[in-house]
């Protein structure tokens, strides 16, 4: 007799009736998942978490009590489960997802901007999907949002600092150098504590590909300016590349760097699965910046950015790749592992000083060596 597959049981944290219900609906009709429980508010969501001890849980934001931010801190600090935000787009929604995340929660998913039955429907597949992969992370006490980044004074954008990346673009046989970062499930959270990482001095550009909506994208640029010793800013079309500088790739196009050191964004459909897509950026930087292209895979699932790397890796760069231990999903780090293309393999809070190494390295050799 075959013995039944372990069905995934899910708490559900809303405070809407409606949404509760079509939430429920949704999971249940999965064949591998069952609803564990509700919670109607955050401190019911604490309580619930510790004595079901469901495989993930689902979490609004706007809650009575304790909201989904002060719920995912106490449950992430004191006993962690897999979370998976469901909530807003809007810049409000955005930016308390994201500090959700920063605070241990595994992924989310966007509610639909009305409360039509049909329209949440519409998110079936993600949802499934999402609480399906989040269940099988391996969850352990995060820091709580004392521990996190602390902000820095804001760094102004370079704007006389132009002549100066010339100059360095000069010394570097007319080419910036390019630190190119690529992310998914867990990176807002990872990427955070890289960038922070970096000093004000760094003689690259650094360009940050995630797998995120637009309307993320453009409010962890506002976040990251907060922690960063680098200016931070989100790419724009035909602008060049400058070193000292963070570029985040917006989340609705696809981007290249240029023979020119120019970035290019595409909207159009996705590649691979993927918007945007880390191989395509990874693979303009190593084909613009060639020896002089640092790249790095952190935490997400899927195997984008194997195919980035081997180009840079081939073109005489350098390849970095986050740990199992320290990766929320050991996705494409592992993939890119597989590849042979990697030079190191560092624990998430390693990762800067390696950069900082790796360009320090380029700059040493550019008198003799820039192509």
């Amino acid at each position: 007799m075959v013995k039944a597959e372990k069905k995934i049981r899910v708490l559900v944290a809303d405070d809407s009736a409606f949404m509760c219900k079509v939430l429920q609906e949704i999971i249940n009709a999965d064949p591998g998942m069952e609803v564990a429980g509700q919670a109607r508010d955050g401190r019911a969501a604490v309580t619930l978490a510790e004595t079901l001890k469901p495989d993930v849980i689902t979490m609004d934001i706007n809650m009575p009590h304790l909201d989904g931010l002060q719920a995912t801190e106490l449950i992430m600090s004191q006993n962690p489960r897999p979370i998976v935000i469901v909530s807003s787009e809007s810049r409000e929604g955005a930016e308390s997802t994201l500090r959700a995340l920063q605070l241990g929660a595994i992924d989310f998913v966007p509610k639909p901007s009305n409360g039509i039955d049909l329209d949440i429907r519409n998110v079936r597949d993600e949802l499934t999907r999402k609480l399906k992969m989040a269940a099988k992370v391996r969850v352990v006490r995060t820091a709580t949002r004392s521990k996190l980044p602390m902000p820095h004074a804001p760094v102004p954008l370079p704007s006389a600092a132009s002549t100066a990346s010339s100059a360095l673009a000069a010394k570097f046989g007319g080419k910036t150098p390019v630190v190119m970062i690529a992310a998914s499930t867990g990176g807002p959270a990872a990427v955070m504590r890289v960038v922070s990482g970096l000093q004000r001095n760094l003689q690259a550009a650094v360009i940050l590909v995630l797998h995120m909506p637009a309307a993320f994208t453009s409010q962890l640029v506002k976040q990251l300016a907060e922690i960063a010793q680098l200016p931070v800013k989100e790419a724009e079309a035909n602008e060049t590349v400058q070193a000292g500088t963070v570029y985040l790739c917006p989340g609705a196009s696809h981007l290249r760097l240029t023979a020119l050191g120019r970035i290019a964004l595409d909207d159009g459909a996705r590649i691979d699965g993927y918007m945007p897509c880390a191989d395509v950026a990874l693979d303009s930087a190593a084909a613009y910046a060639r020896a002089q292209t640092v790249g790095v895979v952190l935490t997400g699932m899927g195997a984008d950015a194997s195919k980035g790397i081997k180009s840079i890796r081939a073109n005489g760069g350098f390849v970095i790749a986050q740990d199992e231990a320290t990766s929320a999903i050991f996705g494409m780090p592992a993939e890119a592992i597989k590849t042979g293309a990697v030079n190191e393999v560092l624990a998430l809070d390693d990762i800067a000083a390696s950069i900082e190494r790796a360009v320090a390295k380029i700059a040493a050799l550019a008198p003799v060596g820039a192509r």
